[in-house]
């Protein structure tokens, strides 16, 4: 279910009962909080029984409350201000032990993640980038560090790898002037998602290049102007961007297209080897025999 869950409260509101009003006007009111609460917690915090709040999502069209948090969740991602996020952490968080707690939300991202990705739309993803006559990758703000890791890889495996990197978006159609069928545009952006990205894509789409999303999920405006998608669930620590499983999933993505092209990645780290030790780039260590 796709459709803004606060939009779907607001026009029902007049059919809830006096219990469900107080609900529904609780989550629009607070929607940040809301998100991340326990069924049993929400109905404590407006004094309605955990059972209304569970026909409350069924009134919606939910399977159950976990649904429903959970597009509340995805909904809301991102309209967060960074001060809203801050907030909301500090809640989730409270006194736990911060490293356990962050980690182990990496943890389940990269598990629901690697659920949910379908494997056939990842291998036509590969196909794509190997067949292209050219790439291209977006990724600014925070999703700058991805497009840096996969341009990074992608530069050894093949010569024909374009880095859109750039402030402005006058610049970045600058860059995919000549972008047309046939080549790839790669554009990565997770909540709060970059305006500029989506722009860019919709420029390369409508020259009539593959386009591939890299985002977190259907609701993202990046999913609707690709032809191909890589989702990969992100979270948020504080006002910090936790792309853990993002990276990952580009990882498994470098990984896939280099088995493809297996026979260049040789030849290249070949010819580097030979060159980092002709300048002597990196330092040999020398390691003392064993004494008998």
């Amino acid at each position: 279910m796709s459709r803004d869950i606060l939009l779907m409260i607001q026009g029902q509101m007049k059919e809830f009962s006096k219990g469900k009003k107080r609900i529904g006007q609780f989550i629009l009111d607070n929607y940040d909080k809301a998100a991340f609460m326990t069924a049993a917690k929400l109905g404590e915090t407006v004094n309605i029984s955990e059972s209304t709040v569970v026909r409350f999502a069924a009134d919606l069209g939910y399977d159950g409350y976990p649904a429903m948090q959970k597009a509340l969740q995805e909904i809301i991602r991102s309209k967060l201000t960074s001060v809203q996020r801050i907030e909301v952490s500090n809640d989730r968080l409270g006194d736990q032990d911060i490293l356990a707690t962050v980690v182990q939300s990496d943890i389940e991202k990269m598990r629901l993640s690697l659920e949910g990705i379908d494997r056939g739309e990842f291998s036509r993803v590969v196909d794509a980038i190997v067949g292209a006559k050219k790439i291209y990758i977006i990724g600014v703000r925070s999703a700058a560090a991805l497009s840096d890791f996969l341009a990074f890889y992608f530069n050894l495996i093949v010569d024909h790898v374009s880095q859109v990197k750039t402030t402005l978006a006058s610049e970045m159609f600058e860059q995919l002037l000549r972008v047309g069928p046939g080549d790839v545009v790669i554009g990565i952006s997770f909540p709060r998602y970059s305006t500029r990205t989506v722009r860019a894509m919709e420029f390369a789409r409508d020259q009539g290049a593959t386009v591939v999303a890299v985002t977190d999920s259907e609701l993202s405006p990046l999913y609707a102007t690709a032809s191909l998608h890589l989702l990969a669930k992100s979270d948020m620590a504080s006002f910090v961007d936790s792309l853990v499983a993002p990276l990952s999933v580009l990882n498994a993505l470098i990984v896939a297209v280099g088995r493809k092209r297996a026979a260049e990645v040789t030849e290249t780290f070949s010819r580097l080897e030979s060159i980092w030790d002709e300048y002597q780039v990196y330092e040999k260590v020398e390691y003392p025999e064993n004494n008998k």
